[in-house]
């Protein structure tokens, strides 16, 4: 189910899901005027004026569950990954590698373009960051953490990532703002968003 708040238009919702499928992201076109709903069977469903023949993976046997998307600048591409790393780039979003053939210590939760729109990082939920055509700027995957991260969005030129407990890390050249990691919350954080 899809819900605006402010001055986004909600244009549709899902209402189509199979036996064990279900919405796991959702990416916003350039004109904020549409948007593609992402399944973990790797389905997209476009509404208002998302391209509804950039395709999508739902066909392809998949060895884990997609988790996350990323549409590109453009509106005419996007990713998706996978748990296990694996990386799908359509439309003009261009493939530049994947984790999907390596053992990973914990899964790939989130992708997130670099800005030139050249490469892409993925991170894991112990903070672990690759790089693919972007330039790599740091990550936690050798610390322990409090909590598993659960999001990473971009800034400036890199990320920030955050975790389960408000903990949050800045890999970019923007400053730190602060982390709730001194007082978490009582439910978990699953995202972060940040004003560019």
């Amino acid at each position: 189910m899809s819900y605006g708040y402010g001055r986004p238009f909600v244009y549709g919702n899902v209402t189509d899901l199979k036996a064990g499928e279900r919405a796991v992201s959702m990416s916003s076109t350039p004109s904020g005027a549409g948007y593609w709903v992402f399944t973990n069977k790797g389905r997209a469903i476009g509404f208002g004026d998302a391209d509804k023949n950039i395709g999508d993976v739902s066909t392809l046997p998949l060895n884990a569950e997609i988790l996350d998307s990323a549409a590109m600048p453009s509106g005419k591409g996007y990713f998706l990954v996978a748990a296990d790393g694996g990386v799908f780039g359509l439309g003009d979003a261009k493939f530049e590698g994947s984790m999907g053939d390596k053992k990973l210590n914990k899964p790939v939760l989130s992708i997130v373009p670099d800005p030139d729109g050249q490469g892409y990082w993925l991170v894991a939920s112990d903070g672990g960051v690759f790089a693919f055509k972007a330039v790599f700027l740091g990550s936690t995957g050798s610390m322990t953490l409090n909590k598993p991260m659960t999001g990473m969005v971009p800034f400036g030129n890199g990320y920030l990532m955050v975790a389960e407990d408000a903990g949050v890390f800045n890999y970019s050249d923007r400053p730190f703002s602060g982390s709730g990691a001194n007082s978490p919350p009582t439910n978990p954080i699953v995202s972060i968003a940040a004003l560019n």
